[in-house]
């Protein structure tokens, strides 16, 4: 368990006299129950209390400047809004490849350096762990060091020589991260990667405890090749952590979820027991490999891939939570602290507000506990015709079910809804009363009540089978008029007449979601985007549309040059 946790632990599940002295024989917390700042040196506590962690994302490492990739500047009061979320500890990735000058000195820009003083030293006025790094310099020229040896070591010689001298007396909570994401072109594979990275990382390590002040015994994190958690490179990190013989340092890897399920594509639509078992498997590994051996981990960047609330329905938001839930749980489970990647897709930094509140609630709720959830978080009910009793599997996942609510009421047990074991059942009368008028779309929402945790959200959503037009286009700009009637899109299926899969990523049927297709719910049209027809042979090809509502269009186009035509038959 995290050790920022402990107390309010103890309290809920009242520990024995006996249970508290233990803990505080270790030093988690004071005699007043409050939280002792760990020792300098002490790296599992550190880390500990590290936990949960948000990164800056897309701000100090956008390129070439703070608010290039679309976010404002970083505010005092961002900061401790931050905090006041429940936050320990932020991550501030930093790109200097623009901000400093010429060899041989390759001196940082005064101002930039300012610049990244001012928020480290805002976030630790805040109470925050800090952590700063070499971000896109990694692909930027750290890359070349095997091809390029001389100049790239004395490039980062310099300037982690100079972020050390000029950080080496602040607070003991501000951490160095050698590089992010550390990848090296033109390696014969995966010995000579480790070998370049753990000359990098001796090289930081050499420098920043030989730079005096705090930085003699203040944390470093150090990131496997890619931050990648497949077993080689976790073996290669250790192999180089014990060379360093330094037990003040953490591992770092980053987790962004089953790819497939992260980008919506090989038709991983929901968060199922594949994605699951990728989840468990990877933070076993890392689990197993250091935290077992005293070796603290800080899981640097973890979301999906695809998740950004410019791309709505890449994925579905249910699934998504279940996703969040999941981590959380498995990361506790493990010792294992997380930073949550953020560019701006979940804190809306100019109104210093959550832009799905539900997405939030669930993450900060799974620090501690477990949340129930279900098979999905939609029923799908016809327009039209006679309603029927609907079911759900529940996902308990530790809690009990308790009711089933629609804002202040409680649905009735026996008439509204029946619970069997772990499938929920809405009656027909219920369900026909939640869907009113039965116009397109979400009628109602009513959530499911556990033990413990977040509520369930469940949408009462009205439909007709979506409907498709004939078109005419470009491999450029082409749009399939869709009336989609109050469903929502999937998925998306590519087949040559052959059966053969057609398009990118031909190893699959379905289509990589936003990437090759999109939902156009507002202009009423399905668009297919100039990367699915840049793999996309002259002739025709089946497309089958998956809606979430169960509902399947098959569509065709032909292709001819850069012309496209579109019809139902």
């Amino acid at each position: 368990m995290s050790l920022f946790n402990a107390r309010r632990i103890a309290h809920r599940v009242r520990l024995t006299a006996c249970a508290l002295a233990a803990l505080l024989l270790t030093g988690a917390f004071t005699a007043t129950g409050a939280q002792a700042e760990p020792r300098p040196g002490d790296a599992m506590r550190t880390v500990a209390a590290m936990q949960p962690g948000w990164n800056l994302g897309n701000t100090m490492d956008a390129i070439p400047d703070e608010t290039s990739w679309g976010n404002p500047r970083t505010t005092q009061a961002l900061l401790r809004h931050v905090r006041s979320q429940g936050y320990k500890s932020i991550r501030i990735p930093v790109t200097w490849s623009n901000h400093h000058g010429a060899a041989p000195g390759y001196t940082i820009d005064t101002a930039w350096l300012n610049r990244v003083r001012e928020i480290v030293d805002w976030s630790l006025a805040e109470g925050l762990y800090v952590m700063i790094n070499l971000h896109h310099d990694s692909w930027q020229w750290i890359n070349t060091y095997p091809s390029d040896r001389a100049t790239v070591l004395a490039r980062y010689t310099a300037l982690w020589s100079q972020i050390s001298t000029t950080f080496r007396d602040h607070p003991s909570k501000l951490v160095f991260e050698s590089i992010n994401e550390p990848q090296f072109a033109g390696t014969s594979g995966t010995e000579e990667d480790a070998r370049a990275l753990h000359e990098l990382n001796a090289e930081f390590h050499r420098i920043v405890r030989g730079s005096g002040g705090r930085n003699a015994t203040r944390l470093l994190v150090l990131p496997t090749v890619h931050t990648a958690s497949d077993q080689p490179r976790l073996d290669a990190f250790l192999a180089s952590y014990n060379q360093l013989r330094d037990t003040n340092i953490a591992a770092t890897v980053h987790f962004y979820g089953f790819w497939p399920f992260s980008v919506n594509i090989a038709g991983f639509t929901r968060y199922n027991a594949e994605v699951e078992q990728d989840l468990v498997s990877t933070f076993d590994r890392v689990h197993n490999t250091f935290v077992s051996r005293g070796i603290p981990v800080i899981i640097g960047e973890w979301a999906l891939l695809n998740y950004d609330h410019t791309r709505p329905g890449v994925i579905e938001r249910g699934e998504f939570l279940k996703f969040l839930e999941a981590v959380g749980y498995h990361a506790r489970l493990r010792n294992l602290t997380t930073m949550i990647w953020d560019a701006g897709q979940f804190l809306n930094r100019n109104e210093l507000r959550w832009r799905d509140q539900g997405l939030h609630d669930l993450i900060r709720k799974s620090w501690t506990t477990r949340s129930g959830t279900a098979s999905s978080d939609q029923i799908y009910l016809p327009r039209t015709g006679a309603i029927t009793a609907q079911s759900l599997t529940l996902n308990l996942n530790g809690t009990s079910f308790r009711r089933l609510r629609q804002g202040n009421t409680n649905l009735v047990n026996g008439s509204d809804y029946t619970v069997s074991g772990t499938t929920l059942t809405l009656t027909a009368a219920a369900l026909t009363r939640l869907a009113g008028n039965r116009a397109h779309g979400v009628n109602a929402t009513i959530e499911a009540q556990f033990s413990q945790g977040v509520p369930w959200q469940i949408s009462i959503i009205s439909y007709d089978p979506p409907t498709q037009a004939d078109a005419t286009g470009t491999t450029t700009s082409f749009s399939i008029p869709t009336r989609f009637h109050g469903d929502q899109l999937a998925t998306m299926e590519a087949k040559y007449a052959d059966g053969r899969p057609a398009g990118p990523a031909n190893w699959t049927t379905f289509k990589e979601f936003w990437q090759h297709f999109q939902p156009d719910y507002n202009a009423g049209g399905m668009i297919l985007k100039p990367a699915f027809f840049d793999e996309v042979a002259d002739g025709r090809v089946t497309l089958t549309f998956h809606f979430w509502s169960g509902t399947k269009i098959t569509y065709y186009i032909t292709r001819s040059g850069t012309s496209v035509t579109g019809s139902t038959s």
